[in-house]
C-alpha cells in the first residue's frame, strides 16, 4: 500500500531553485533515509511532505486516512504545558476514539434500534483501533518511552519552558513516537541523545513497523534503521534501494558509470568535429553534412551531462611538535563545579567525575564516553584550563601543546567575520593565504565576509575546524568536533585526524567516528572512568561477552551442581591481546624517544666542547644545565623501557 506519492516536487527561495521535479512513493512499513550534504533541502523537502511548507511546483498527495508525525530540527512547545501533559496530548487521536466509543455504548443500549448492527460493528471497530494503538496503556507507554529517552519521574511534572535546549528535543521526540502515525519524518533525531538513549531509539525504530523517513548525519543510526536511502544533490533526489553503507556503493557504481558514458559521448564528438572539418570542402562533404546533423541532434536532445561531484573539505593537520611518550596523566582527579546556587560563598560543590590513574601516552586516540551530564565536557575544560580541578591533579608530559575545539564554539567571536577568525588563530597568514585556506573548508568569495552571528551551525564548525589547523598543539581536545558536520565533512575530518601524529583526546556520539579513530575507550560509570582498550564496537562486544559470562555464573549459582563451571577466557584474551598491542606500541614510542634524545646529547656535548675551547663561561654553564636534564630525561627513559619490557 503507497501512503505518499510525491510528483514534480519544484521550491524556490527567491530567484535560487532549491530543488526541481523531485518524485518518489512511501509504502507502508517502509524505512527510508534522507540523505544530502547541508543546504541541499533535506528539510525543506521534509517540511512539504509535512504540510509545513507549500511547493512551488507539483505536489504530494497523502493517502486516504494516513497519520503523519513531524519531528523538526528546532523545538518549539506552546503554552505552559508540562512535561506529562504534553505526552498525554501526543493520544489526541485515542483520546476521540475514546470519545466515540462512548457515544455508541449508549446506542448499543437500545438492542430495538433498527441502526444496533451496524452500530456494534462500528464499536468493534473502534475498540480494535483503540486497542491496537495502545489506549489501554496510555502511560505504561508514556513512562517506557520517556525513561528509553533518559528522562526520570522527578522531571514529568516540570513544565516544557524549564528544560534545556537538548530535554525538549528529546520531549519533542517522545510525544512525537507516541503519537504512533502511518508515517514518521524525523528530522536530525539523534541530537542531543546520549549512547543509551540513542541505542533504545535505534530499537524502538527497528521494531516499529509504520514507515518513516530520517534526515541524519549518523551513518551508524542509519545502517541500523533504514533499508533505502534518497539521496538530495544538485537539486535533483535519486532513489537507491539499500541502507546507507549499499547505498554509497551503488552511488559510486552509478557516478562511475556515468563518467564512462560523458567520456565516451565527448570521443564521439569529438571524433566527429574532426572528421567535419576534414571532409566539408572535399569529396566526402555530403557524408560531413550529415554527420553535421546528427551532431546537431545529439546536442540538442541526447546530450549526456559530465556528473557533477559535491566540493569536499580539504583538511590538513600536522604538529611539528614532539612530545613526550607520556602526554597527560590524572591523578585522582575530581572535576565538577564549585557551588553555583550562592556565587562566593562556600558550600558542597557538584562533583561530577573522578579519574585516578589514568595516562594517555604519545600517539594514542582515546574517546571519552558517558551519559550526557557525566561531566565528559567539564573534564576536558578542566584539562585545558578553563575550569579548576576541585581535588587531585593532572599533568602534562614533556613538551605537550594543547589544540581545542569547543562543542558550543565558544571561542568563536560572533561578531568578527570568517576571515577575521582565520587571521586572528594565526596572525602570520597574509589575506591571500588565508582565503586560500578558508577555500578548503568551502568558503569562497564573498563567504569570508560573513559575520559569525550569520553562519549556520555547520558553517561554524567548519570556522573552527579551519582555526584548529593553525594551533601549533599535538595533543588534541575535541569536544563533539562532528556536531552540524555532514557526512561528507566528517568523513573528511576522520581521515585527516587517523594520519594526525600527535595525541587525541575526544568526545563523540557519532559511533561511526569513534570506531574509525578510537584504540582506548574512557567511560565514565557512576562518576568514575574505566578504561577499555579498543574502539567502540570492541567495548560494546567486550561489554555483551561480560554480561553473557554474568548472566552463566548466575545460572550456574542458582542450580546445584557437582560439575565446576567451565571457564571462558575469551574476554582474558581479548583484554590481554589488547594490553600487549598497547605495550608493544609504547615500547615502541620510547625507543623512539631514546633515539631522538641521545643523538640531542651528542650534539649538546660537541657544542660543550666547543664553548669550553672557546672559555664562553656563561655558554658552558647553560649547556651544562641543558646536558643534565636531557641526560635524567633519557635516564628515566631507560628505565621506562625496562619496565615495560620486563
Amino acid at each position: 500500500m503507497t501512503l505518499l506519492n510525491a510528483t514534480g516536487v519544484t521550491k524556490y527561495y527567491g530567484a535560487d531553485c532549491i530543488f526541481r521535479d523531485v518524485a518518489f512513493q512511501i509504502a507502508k512499513s517502509e524505512k527510508v533515509a534522507l540523505v544530502g550534504v547541508n543546504g541541499a533541502g533535506k528539510s525543506t523537502l521534509l517540511r512539504i511532505v509535512a504540510g509545513i511548507e507549500d511547493a512551488d511546483g507539483g505536489g504530494v498527495h497523502i493517502a486516504r486516512g494516513v497519520r503523519i508525525a513531524y519531528l523538526a530540527q528546532e523545538v518549539r512547545f506552546e503554552g505552559e504545558r508540562t512535561l506529562w501533559q504534553e505526552m498525554e496530548a501526543a493520544f489526541a487521536h485515542l483520546v476521540d476514539l475514546q470519545a466515540e466509543m462512548r457515544t455508541l455504548e449508549q446506542r448499543l443500549s437500545d438492542t430495538d434500534n433498527p441502526e444496533w448492527e451496524a452500530a456494534m460493528q462500528r464499536y468493534g471497530d473502534l475498540t480494535a483501533r483503540f486497542e491496537h494503538g495502545g489506549g489501554y496503556e496510555m502511560e505504561q507507554r508514556i513512562k517506557r518511552t520517556l525513561q528509553g529517552l533518559g528522562f526520570v519521574e522527578a522531571q514529568y511534572d516540570r513544565r516544557l519552558a524549564q528544560f534545556s535546549g537538548g530535554q525538549k528535543t528529546r520531549a519533542a521526540l517522545a510525544a512525537t513516537l507516541l503519537a504512533d502515525p502511518d508515517l514518521l519524518l524525523l528530522d536530525e533525531p539523534t541530537n542531543h541523545l546520549d549512547m543509551q538513549a540513542l541505542e533504545w531509539l535505534e530499537n524502538f525504530l527497528r521494531g516499529w513497523d509504520g514507515a518513516q523517513i530520517v534526515i541524519s548525519h549518523d551513518r551508524y543510526f542509519l545502517d541500523r534503521v533504514t533499508q533505502r536511502t534518497l539521496d538530495m544533490a544538485f537539486g535533483t533526489l535519486e532513489d537507491y534501494p539499500a541502507s546507507y553503507q549499499r547505498y554509497l556503493e551503488l552511488k559510486a557504481e552509478r557516478l562511475e558509470r556515468r563518467l564512462k558514458e560523458f567520456k565516451a559521448q565527448q570521443e564521439f564528438i569529438a571524433r566527429t568535429e574532426e572528421f567535419i572539418q576534414r571532409y566539408k570542402a572535399g569529396q566526402r562533404s555530403k557524408e560531413a553534412r550529415g554527420r553535421q546533423k546528427r551532431l546537431e541532434r545529439l546536442t540538442q536532445s541526447s546530450l549526456v551531462k559530465r556528473p557533477e561531484e559535491q566540493s569536499k573539505l580539504k583538511l590538513f593537520l600536522d604538529s611539528q611538535l614532539r612530545s613526550g611518550e607520556l602526554v597527560l596523566a590524572l591523578d585522582r582527579l575530581v572535576v565538577g563545579y564549585e557551588n553555583r546556587d550562592q556565587p562566593g560563598v562556600s558550600g558542597a560543590p557538584q562533583v561530577l567525575a573522578r579519574a585516578d590513574k589514568r595516562e594517555l601516552h604519545r600517539g594514542e586516540r582515546v574517546a571519552l564516553l558517558g551519559p550526557n551530564g557525566s561531566g565528559k565536557t567539564t573534564l576536558l575544560r578542566t584539562l585545558t584550563g578553563e575550569l579548576k580541578p576541585l581535588g587531585g591533579r593532572f599533568r602534562l608530559g614533556y613538551n605537550v601543546a594543547i589544540g581545542y575545539y569547543a562543542q558550543g564554539h565558544d571561542a568563536l567571536n560572533m561578531d568578527a567575520t570568517v576571515l577575521d577568525e582565520v587571521l586572528r588563530a594565526n596572525p602570520k597568514l597574509d589575506e591571500m593565504q588565508a582565503r586560500t585556506l578558508l577555500g578548503r573548508f568551502l568558503f569562497s568569495g564573498d563567504d569570508v565576509f560573513k559575520r559569525i552571528r550569520e553562519l549556520s551551525g555547520g558553517e561554524r564548525s567548519r570556522v573552527a575546524l579551519a582555526q584548529l589547523t593553525q594551533l601549533p598543539g599535538n595533543l588534541l581536545v575535541l569536544d563533539e568536533p562532528t556536531n552540524h558536520l555532514d557526512i561528507g565533512a566528517r568523513e573528511a575530518l576522520e581521515s585527516v585526524l587517523k594520519e594526525y601524529p600527535g595525541s587525541i583526546l575526544f568526545v563523540s556520539h557519532d559511533r561511526y567516528f569513534i570506531d574509525a579513530l578510537a584504540d582506548k575507550i574512557w567511560m565514565i560509570e557512576q562518576g568514575g572512568i574505566t578504561e577499555h582498550f579498543g574502539n567502540y564496537t570492541d567495548y560494546v562486544v567486550a561489554l555483551a561477552q561480560q554480561r553473557s559470562a554474568a548472566e552463566q555464573t548466575a545460572s550456574q549459582e542458582s542450580r546445584p551442581s557437582s560439575v565446576a563451571p567451565s571457564r571462558r577466557p575469551t574476554d582474558d584474551r581479548r583484554a590481554a591481546h589488547s594490553e600487549d598491542r598497547q605495550r608493544k606500541k609504547r615500547l615502541a614510542a620510547i625507543e623512539a624517544e631514546v633515539t631522538m634524545l641521545e643523538q640531542e646529547l651528542a650534539q649538546l656535548k660537541a657544542d660543550l666542547e666547543a664553548a669550553s675551547v672557546a672559555q664562553d663561561v656563561a655558554k658552558l654553564t647553560a649547556l651544562g644545565n641543558q646536558y643534565a636534564e636531557l641526560e635524567a630525561m633519557l635516564n628515566q627513559r631507560y628505565d621506562d623501557w625496562e619496565q615495560l619490557a620486563a
